[in-house]
């Protein structure tokens, strides 16, 4: 399978990255991946905000916006999915092209600007989700909306039902002012909407905060007073940044969010200084493409981790490689389960 993988990556790279993404999601759905179901462990088995995880490495948002692959990425290791970011209305997104790989770096830069097929068919399709798999969704605004802050408690209304986790993104900076809604007030103000919404639910789910890793530290620690306040579950560090220091190749300066490798070190000393500012739950994403990586990040203070970008160069095969190769690092240092090593070194990182 690892060989087949490779020589699929390797033709899907000759071709535009947004339609690759696309024939990527339409090969699972035929079968072409890893069918391995979850990998677990007694070291790997974990509880976050409720939720019991087979292991803590998930798909983060964006791989799956529409929710049309969940059969086929609940068997290929995934200890969770978080598919969306989903608004009221359907929106098309920025223009083409949006999506731009950096080789070099093993990195991409994405201006989508939320675009997906709306609640309503995303909820559609949530209704038939895999039964077992814990799977989350993404929620976002409308580019066009008068009240963005509004549009984040519509979704979760409209969806709630069928997913296990919500998570509030206003760190994508691919819509414009969205990352406005990340100060103090404006994101109080926001939560206590969301939370709202979650209590009208007949079945009340947790609820996450994704927030950028470009925050200052004054900036973090009012996001971490809100988030503490506000009775979420759990904090996603990071999404995107806007940082462009040290890259390579000829799309480098291209506008967007930067994800993969270079966001590595930054999204981990910001979920670092961010787990010395709350008991919340942290999901460290950012440039995750092996175990020790996600050892890094779990050691630093995140309870689970998310990936993707690494996925356009590992393939899939990468997820069960990063949840085994775990287990042995976890065995490797005599931890009995991997919560024991949460914040284990979180000195390496402050």
């Amino acid at each position: 399978m690892k060989v087949l993988e490779q020589i699929g990556l390797t033709a899907l790279r000759q071709i535009d990255p947004e339609t690759a993404h696309a024939l990527a999601l339409k090969a699972l759905n035929v079968g072409l991946g890893p069918r391995i179901g979850p990998v677990t462990s007694d070291r790997l088995q974990t509880t976050i905000a409720g939720l019991s995880l087979p292991n803590p490495v998930g798909l983060a948002a964006g791989f799956d916006k529409n929710a049309t692959a969940l059969h086929a990425l609940a068997k290929t290791g995934f200890g969770f999915l978080e598919v969306g970011a989903a608004t009221p209305r359907s929106q098309p997104g920025n223009p083409k092209p949006r999506l731009f790989r950096l080789t070099q770096d093993r990195a991409a830069i994405n201006r989508f600007g939320f675009n997906n097929d709306g609640m309503d068919t995303i909820a559609d399709r949530l209704a038939t989700r895999p039964t077992g798999a814990v799977i989350g969704l993404n929620l976002g605004a409308n580019k066009d909306s008068d009240d963005k802050a509004a549009d984040f408690a519509t979704v979760l209304t409209r969806c709630g039902p069928v997913v296990d986790f919500a998570t509030v993104n206003v760190s994508s900076p691919n819509t414009e002012k969205l990352r406005d809604l990340q100060g103090k007030a404006a994101l109080a103000a926001l939560l206590a909407g969301v939370m709202d919404a979650r209590a009208a639910l007949a079945r009340p789910i947790p609820v996450f905060l994704k927030i950028a890793p470009d925050l200052g530290a004054d900036e973090i620690g009012e996001v971490a007073d809100v988030a503490n306040a506000s009775g979420i579950d759990a904090i996603i560090a990071t999404n995107t940044t806007l940082d462009r220091d040290g890259l390579h190749g000829p799309h480098k300066a291209e506008m967007g969010g930067l994800s993969g490798q270079p966001l590595f070190e930054k999204s981990t000393r910001v979920l670092a200084e961010l787990a010395g500012l709350t008991t919340l739950p942290i999901i460290g994403v950012g440039g995750v493409s092996n175990a020790e990586q996600a050892y890094q990040k779990i050691r630093a203070g995140a309870s689970a981790v998310q990936l993707y970008t690494g996925l356009v160069y590992g393939g899939l095969s990468l997820v069960s490689e990063i949840v085994q190769g775990l287990d042995d690092l976890l065995a490797r240092d005599g931890f009995a389960n991997v919560a024991d090593a949460v914040g284990s070194g979180r000195s390496d990182w402050t």
